[in-house]
C-alpha cells in the first residue's frame, strides 16, 4: 500500500460509516480503531470496508499505536490519521496526503486555524489551546504550527523514527515535538472542520477539556526540559 489510514473510534456508530465510505476511495487501506466502544461502531465500520483493530484500553494515542501496530508487517509509504467523529472533512485527506507522497515534507497537519471552520466545532478552549501549546512550540523549537488537528499525514520513515509513546491526548502535540527536534520537513495545509456527530469525549466535558489541556502542556514540559 501506498497510503492507509487510522481512524481512532469510541462509540462512533453514527458517523463511522460517513467517514470510512467518505476515505475509502482515496486511500489504499483503511483501519479502525476501535478503542473500547459499548455500542455497534466496530460492525458499522466493518460493513463499511475498514480493516477493524480492537485497542480495549481507552486513551486516543493508544488506539493510533494499535493501527500502527496494525499496519507494521506491510507498512504503506503514508499513513493517513483521521477521527471517526466526521468533524474533518475526508476530502481534505488528498492535498493533506500529496506533499508526503512526492516527497516534499514528511509530515503535513491539516490546519483547522487556517482554514474553513463551521461555527461552534471549535469552542473557545480548544482555540486558546491549541494557540498556547503551538506558541510554546515555537518558542522552544522554533518551528511553526497553528493547530494540533487530528488530521495529518505522516511518511512511514518518519514514523519510525519519531518511536511514538503517549497513549493519551498528548499524542498529537508529541508528534510536533518530535518532528521539529528532528528537524523533519513539515507543512500545513488549510482543511475544512464542521461539528462534529455525536457529543466529544473531550472538549465536551470539563473534565475532559482539562485533562487533555494539562496532558498537552506536561507533555511540552517534558520535552523541553530534555
Amino acid at each position: 500500500m501506498q497510503t492507509a489510514v487510522v481512524i481512532p473510534a469510541l462509540n462512533e456508530e453514527a458517523s463511522i460509516g460517513l467517514v470510512v465510505g467518505a476515505v475509502r476511495p482515496l486511500v489504499d487501506g483503511v483501519i479502525v480503531v476501535d478503542n473500547g466502544s459499548t455500542d455497534a461502531t466496530a460492525v458499522v465500520a466493518q460493513e463499511a470496508g475498514a480493516v477493524v483493530v480492537s485497542e480495549p484500553v481507552r486513551g486516543y494515542g493508544a488506539a493510533c499505536l494499535a493501527g500502527l501496530q496494525a499496519l507494521a508487517q506491510a507498512p504503506p509509504q503514508v499513513v493517513l490519521f483521521l477521527d471517526g467523529d466526521f468533524s474533518d472533512d475526508p476530502a481534505d485527506a488528498t492535498r493533506v496526503l500529496a506533499p508526503v507522497l512526492d516527497g516534499s515534507a514528511d509530515m503535513v497537519i491539516g490546519s483547522r486555524v487556517r482554514g474553513e471552520r463551521e461555527r461552534g466545532s471549535l469552542t473557545p478552549q480548544q482555540v486558546f489551546g491549541n494557540w498556547l501549546a503551538t506558541t510554546l512550540i515555537r518558542l522552544r523549537w522554533d518551528v511553526e504550527f497553528t493547530d494540533l488537528g487530528p488530521l495529518r499525514a505522516v511518511s512511514w520513515k518518519a514514523l519510525t523514527q519519531m518511536q511514538m509513546e503517549d497513549r493519551n491526548y498528548g499524542w498529537t502535540v508529541e508528534m510536533q515535538i518530535k518532528a521539529a527536534r528532528l528537524g523533519l520537513r513539515c507543512q500545513e495545509i488549510p482543511v475544512r472542520y464542521r461539528r462534529r456527530i455525536g457529543t466529544s469525549k473531550v472538549s465536551g466535558t470539563v473534565k475532559g477539556t482539562i485533562m487533555a489541556g494539562y496532558i498537552i502542556l506536561k507533555t511540552i514540559a517534558r520535552y523541553a526540559i530534555r
